[in-house]
């Protein structure tokens, strides 16, 4: 659904994207990390055609950037930093006026305005000029504006930004729900945790260049090495460990808690647990220690010279 090969785009001597190559399929949730300045707002105006590419190309929903720039905005919603929310307006009125412009008339413009007013809890302010909005209605209705005319394809620039947790939910269940009726979705965020929960693949971008690009839990074993599981144990055990199976490293000990590195969890799991429980060791729990997306993107940082994932 969407595709970019070496896209790049130049202001002058300043490199702000640099040679990206993104695909996303039809369905799938793609979160594009970094820090501010990275590439990412200009990354989304390429695939918008607001911007033109210095070098490379790409397809959205099947339709050049370059050569059918009309068609890739019909098939597209987009929801930007900067909302462009008309004011004086009233959101049902700033609704139907952008309904009118995807092709959306009578009756089936108001009906669809009305459901998504009511699905964003937003039906009780319709009348209200947005002037009068907060900061969280006004992304949620600059969201509704983005699904008006249903697009196979959505780029949202922190949907979640604003929002108070309750409303946070209802974007995400959103996104979940696009996500099952088989749209595609770019997601720039800062929220890493709300990335994780979301999206099928992360792409790191820095300086304009994708440094990884794959899905979450592959980017945090080649980001931060091989899964760390942990063992407790009912009652305190010292003693000696028995011999362990290849492929397991002890990285942590205390009184009644035992930390390994395992590379092939699958394989070699059931093997451990059978050395230990030879050993009559008091086992209370075996369980694999959680690591985030923050630190992979926080490791993916601090690196010199990250080599990029295909």
């Amino acid at each position: 659904m969407i595709q970019t090969e070496d896209l790049s785009k130049a202001f002058g001597e300043f490199v702000a994207v640099d040679g990206v190559n993104l695909r996303v399929e039809t369905g799938e949730v793609l979160a594009l990390l970094g820090p501010n300045g990275a590439g990412k707002t200009t990354t989304v105006r390429l695939l918008t055609s607001v911007l033109r590419p210095t070098r490379g190309r790409a397809w959205v929903a099947g339709f050049d950037v370059i050569q059918h720039p009309q068609k890739v905005r019909a098939n597209v919603g987009v929801l930007t930093e900067h909302h462009g929310l008309y004011a004086r307006m009233s959101g049902e009125e700033y609704l139907l006026f952008f309904a009118e412009l995807y092709g959306l008339k009578g009756e089936n413009s108001r009906r669809r305005v009305h459901t998504l007013l009511e699905q964003f809890g937003l039906e009780e302010a319709a009348r209200r000029r947005i002037g009068e909005y907060s900061k969280g209605m006004r992304q949620k209705l600059a969201l509704v504006r983005a699904l008006l005319h249903s697009p196979p394809v959505l780029l949202l620039d922190e949907p979640t930004s604003a929002m108070d947790p309750e409303n946070a939910r209802i974007v995400r269940e959103t996104i979940h729900s696009l996500r099952k009726a088989q749209h595609s979705i770019v997601l720039c965020t800062h929220n890493l945790t709300e990335a994780e929960a979301l999206a099928d693949r992360i792409a790191i971008i820095r300086r304009g260049r994708i440094l990884f690009n794959d899905t979450p839990e592959a980017l945090k074993r080649h980001l931060l090495g091989a899964p760390l599981y942990e063992i407790r144990f009912a009652q305190p055990w010292n003693d000696p460990l028995p011999t362990l199976p290849p492929g397991v490293e002890v990285v942590g000990r205390g009184s009644d808690w035992i930390h390994f590195r395992i590379e092939e969890p699958h394989r070699t799991n059931p093997l451990l647990l059978g050395a230990l429980t030879a050993a009559k060791m008091p086992l209370l729990t075996f369980s694999e220690l959680p690591r985030s997306l923050e630190e992979a993107y926080l490791r993916a940082m601090t690196m010199e010279e990250p080599h990029a994932m295909a």
